[in-house]
């Protein structure tokens, strides 16, 4: 549901606004759109140009080439939760045959599998799918490219394998798989693989004249999981909302924050743009602010959908050109716009309702060796660990109902914290994945490893 724009003040709207026109003139582009959402909801629609003579709406389909690969990450991640397959399990051991099976599905995914960036043959986003009939005809002779997992190659074959994967475990042709499971509990009603009207032409502008050529628009074939699906500015800010917040008709919460976390080692050159990838999507790093969700482009057409969690923001832009606007660094824009004027308002402090004794006892300051921390209690039932000053290894921890908690972040994640208590039931020290945390430094008595000097601290004359 869309909520009305003027839930965005009227300076933002105006330079959201002047944003995406100095995108599309700027860019020579026939027309462009664009979606913000804030809190779960579309908050703003913005359009340029036209599509038919009419200025294009947020349901008006433009292609939206390798997002299609994020939908078809989801589809993975369905099987995983189902329990039909593992992600380190080896392709061979479910789609067997293919010469790049001793790639694992997560290595896929993350564009780790070794695998080449294209289909051997013709330019295959500019000729028929009919021309690559079967998977040997996507993968060529040699599949492999690099040592299987040991480098960060982004690979469309590779997503034509998890396609057909999805098709192997299920039964029924991916689009089908996609329908049923995805776009329609989402209620995604104006995304599918072929153009439903009204939708946008794809058109290549000549670089050094105001002339276009229209972009032919393959039926995709075997590539189609991808590449293959148009969409709209809403339904992909639908998406994008699901993939911050996950939905458990589809994926949870749990489940879709794993896509979103890094899993692949990066490129030198994605290391200075401050890029990586996850399970089907990407991270940016934009100006200190981490965005995730992917681009896309096939002739004719480029689009972005990117959002950022800490702000609660997304944004999704899409046009009908080959080359000439950035949708990413366009998204990115409007994402900063909103969060710079209108930063999020925080969620008002409230107290615990129950206080634990045995948990509070634990809270204040804490030394490993000598690195000053604090544990800090929180109403929500978590607990945290942070440096008292500086940057250093943080994370929060989640009660495990037994005296334990387990790190949810960082280096601690999954590690899992605990009290030593003395005969007494007083607290000697915490234990952190065997990490010693006493109250005082290097405490007197306390049970550190090694052992405490008997002469204690002393100055060097």
């Amino acid at each position: 549901m869309t909520t009305p724009q003027e839930e965005l003040l009227p300076g933002t709207r105006r330079a959201l606004l002047h944003r995406i026109a100095v995108a599309q003139s700027e860019g020579r582009t026939p027309s462009l759109v664009a979606a913000v959402v804030r809190d779960g909801r579309t908050v703003w629609h913005g359009a340029r140009s036209c599509v038919d003579g009419e200025v294009p709406d947020e349901n008006v389909q433009y292609r939206i080439g390798s997002i299609t690969k994020t939908f078809t990450a989801v589809l993975v991640l369905r099987l995983r939760d189902e329990g039909l397959l593992d992600l380190g399990d080896p392709l061979e051991k479910h789609l067997p045959g293919t010469g790049a099976g001793e790639a694992t599905i997560a290595e896929l995914l993350a564009h780790t599998g070794g695998l080449a960036a294209e289909s051997p043959g013709p330019w295959w986003e500019r000729t028929p799918g009919a021309l690559r009939p079967h998977l040997s005809d996507v993968l060529g002779e040699q599949p492999l490219l690099h040592p299987v997992g040991r480098r960060h190659h982004y690979s469309n074959p590779g997503y034509t394998l998890l396609g057909s994967l999805v098709e192997k475990l299920r039964g029924e042709p991916w689009e089908d798989v996609l329908r049923r499971e995805v776009l329609e509990p989402l209620g995604l009603n104006r995304t599918s693989g072929q153009p439903r009207a009204p939708h946008a032409g794809g058109w290549a502008v000549h670089p050094w004249a105001d002339a276009m050529l229209p972009e032919p628009a393959e039926d995709l074939g075997l590539m189609a999981p991808a590449g293959q699906l148009w969409s709209t500015t809403a339904d992909l800010a639908r998406f994008a909302v699901f993939l911050l917040r996950g939905d458990d008709r589809v994926l949870s919460a749990s489940s879709v924050r794993e896509m979103r976390t890094p899993a692949a080692p990066a490129e030198t050159a994605d290391v200075v743009d401050g890029v990586a990838y996850g399970l089907g999507m990407q991270l940016i790093n934009w100006d200190g602010r981490l965005l995730v969700g992917h681009s896309g482009s096939l002739p004719g057409f480029l689009a972005t959908m990117l959002f950022s969690e800490s702000d609660d923001i997304g944004a999704v832009v899409l046009t009908n050109c080959t080359s000439g606007p950035m949708p990413a660094l366009i998204a990115g824009d409007l994402v900063r716009i909103v969060a710079e004027a209108e930063p999020r308002i925080p969620v008002p402090w409230r107290p615990l309702k129950e206080v634990d004794p045995a948990v509070l006892e634990l809270a204040g300051q804490w030394y490993w060796g000598t690195h000053a921390v604090a544990l800090r209690v929180a109403a929500d039932g978590l607990v945290s660990l942070e440096p008292l000053s500086g940057r250093g290894r943080r994370s929060r921890f989640r009660a495990n109902g037994d005296g334990t908690w387990t790190g949810l972040e960082g280096y601690y994640a999954g590690e899992l914290l605990r009290a030593v208590r003395r005969p007494d039931g007083t607290v000697d020290h915490l234990d952190l994945g065997s990490f010693v945390f006493t109250r005082q430094p290097y405490e007197e008595g306390a049970d550190v490893p090694g052992g405490v000097d008997p002469e204690g601290w002393r100055g060097i004359g």
